[in-house]
């Protein structure tokens, strides 16, 4: 397991890893970490390896754009002094473009999220263990769904980005694609975002695949 005894995990994100935490930083017992991924990667480190003490930190709000996340991200990422951080960031930079299309000053466009991207890359240059970037995903399958199609380009720069900083890429859209050959989105996700209980669980299994975590 590539985690170390003290080491500080920060989750920075939207509402996908927010999932109810406090605000703008939750860590600790009980609903804290919120209700989703986070909570759960906590409680799986924390079953099967219980001599080493790791600090969760949640450093997720809902409803952010790449862009929000940038202009909070000395307070609740860089001062926090984590040794590791996870950056799940997108979605709505793409949702606004279609559940917003007459308001184009909340969206965000696929060059300025990759330059919002670098720059928290940058800022960790370092400083820092490792960097996990995942994808932002639309739980659609049919990759020609406009939304769908859109989202991919945000993950093409995800994994652009991972390559040349040297982070490790976690391809969440792969991953629920793989899934929706057994089940339907709506066993995930109503809405093809926000993910359930299950759903939250596939994703804290991805980020564990990728810590030489011994499921």
């Amino acid at each position: 397991m590539i985690f170390e005894h003290h080491d500080r995990i920060v989750f920075a994100g939207d509402s996908v890893t927010d999932m109810g935490s406090v605000r703008p930083v939750g860590e600790g017992l009980f609903d804290n970490l919120g209700k989703g991924f986070v909570r759960m990667i906590d409680n799986l480190l924390a079953a099967s390896y219980p001599a080493i003490h790791l600090r969760v930190t949640n450093s997720g709000v809902g409803g952010n754009t790449s862009r929000m996340l940038l202009e909070r991200w000395e307070r609740d990422v860089l001062s926090l002094n984590p040794q590791w951080v996870n950056i799940c960031i997108g979605i709505n930079d793409v949702w606004r473009q279609f559940d917003s299309p007459a308001i184009p000053d909340e969206q965000v466009m696929p060059e300025e999220y990759a330059q919002n991207i670098r720059a928290m890359l940058e800022s960790l240059k370092g400083k820092v263990k490792g960097v996990f970037l995942m994808t932002p995903y639309y739980m659609e399958p049919n990759p020609d769904d406009p939304m769908r199609a859109r989202m991919d380009e945000y993950g093409a720069i995800c994994k652009k980005l991972a390559e040349e900083y040297g982070c490790v890429f976690i391809d969440l859209q792969a991953m629920f694609d793989e899934y929706f050959k057994y089940h339907h989105s709506a066993y995930i996700a109503w809405d093809r975002v926000h993910p359930n209980p299950v759903g939250a669980t596939l994703i804290a299994k991805e980020f564990l695949k990728h810590c030489e975590y011994e499921f």
